[in-house]
């Protein structure tokens, strides 16, 4: 039966539609309160979570670092902070986005974001354009904002090298060698910035998807001798990198020069001893330890909560990736497999990377700790990467024939 209006009450399409789209835009920008997760697979749901239990300890331990620092240099103490607040509230946007959109849609879109960032990574290297800090180009600004290129083409390097080792057999070998060549392009001008230490985690990162996509292991190893090969030379003809390896073999015979940051980063490591000093009370922050909120947090963190906290880290990113190996164990489509795989590569082996640095296991190399180190382009990469890992493990039941696109 049909009601017809009357004119005694009035329309009310005018109040709901703007009432609805409040809640969709409250739903997309405040992703914690989403009514729609209630739906999702439990793996989903746990990893969701987990995203944002790494990202809270992320901002405490940003708050601590970074304190003293902001007071310094800007007269307040919650600059960074603030700062990274901004960039988690667009980070926690895009990932709310991603974890809502089909998996097959973001596929298509991968290819055109590598090459609308590699033109972005060429023009860092452009006189003019590329902003030089610590003797690297790689950053591009735009007034007041200021964007990582190399940081930011990290996850689509992860969907797009999905597509092409997850269908390798059906590829025309024209099109192998054009994506092939492509993330060589992508490589190869990020080692020109000079960034070694990105340009060798996004390698590894797509070698490990080639790998666990069952590629040949004559592709497989001419790819690593590559890379090694590549490594050699960058090494060779960038003299502060070799000062780095010299400094990392023997920190405690350059601590007045290329070892200062290793050594004071075992020296706060150190004075954790097994329960810490406590949140905030670290010491080496007070100036000793440079960039103590960026590539070195995780010494703040050993010195604050000690070997018992730094133990129960670990065992959460072993959760973390054990939970994002089963979602791809899970997944019918091998294209979904090799993305989960590539994101929980990416954001576990960052970590893992950062880590031995900081412990001195590992040269220095200028990687963040992903959602915990200061930094609004690694954030925005981090929560996009996680992003896409939640997304797999809503579809990962999907049957193996649900992806049918036909993205180079």
């Amino acid at each position: 039966m049909v009601l017809a209006r009357s004119p005694n009450y009035p329309d009310l399409a005018p109040f709901v539609k703007p009432y609805l789209a409040m809640i969709f835009l409250f739903r997309v920008l405040i992703p914690i309160f989403d009514p729609s997760v209630k739906a999702w697979s439990r793996d989903a749901r746990i990893l969701r979570w987990l995203t944002f239990l790494w990202l809270a300890l992320g901002l405490i331990l940003l708050f601590s670092a970074s304190y003293i620092v902001g007071l310094t240099e800007y007269g307040n103490g919650l600059h960074y902070f603030k700062s990274q607040l901004i960039w988690i509230f667009l980070g926690l946007t895009g990932f709310n986005i991603i974890v809502h959109l089909p998996l097959r849609s973001i596929l298509l879109m991968a290819q055109f974001c590598i090459f609308a960032l590699l033109v972005l990574i060429f023009a860092t290297l452009i006189p003019g354009l590329g902003v030089e800090v610590n003797g690297a180009s790689r950053w591009l600004y735009f007034g007041s904002l200021g964007i990582q290129p190399s940081e930011l083409i990290k996850p689509c390097l992860v969907l797009q090298a999905a597509v092409l080792f997850g269908r390798w057999s059906y590829f025309a070998p024209t099109i192998r060698w054009f994506w092939l060549a492509t993330f060589a392009s992508v490589l190869g001008l990020i080692l020109l910035q000079p960034n070694l230490s990105t340009a060798a985690l996004c390698g590894m990162v797509m070698w490990c998807i080639a790998l666990a996509s069952g590629l040949s292991l004559r592709y497989v190893g001419t790819a690593a001798l590559s890379g090694l090969g590549l490594a050699i030379v960058s090494v060779s003809f960038q003299e502060y990198q070799r000062r780095r390896i010299l400094s990392f073999l023997n920190p405690w015979q350059m601590a007045d020069g290329d070892g200062y940051q290793l050594v004071q980063s075992l020296l706060a490591i150190g004075s954790g001893g097994i329960w810490g000093r406590g949140l905030g009370l670290s010491q080496q922050k007070l100036f000793y330890l440079p960039i103590q909120y960026t590539d070195f947090i995780f010494a703040v963190f050993a010195e604050e909560f000690g070997f018992i906290g730094c133990v129960i880290f670990l065992c959460f990113l072993g959760v973390y990736g054990t939970l994002g190996l089963r979602v791809a164990v899970r997944t019918a489509h091998p294209v979904y497999q090799l993305v989960a795989i590539g994101c929980v590569t990416l954001l576990i082996g960052q970590s893992i990377l950062n880590i031995g640095v900081a412990t001195g296991a590992l040269p220095t190399t200028g990687l963040p700790l992903p959602l915990i180190s200061y930094g609004g382009s690694s954030m925005l990469s981090s929560l996009m990467t996680a992003g896409l890992l939640v997304r797999v493990a809503r579809e990962c039941d999907s049957p193996a024939g649900a992806w049918v696109g036909r993205a180079m």
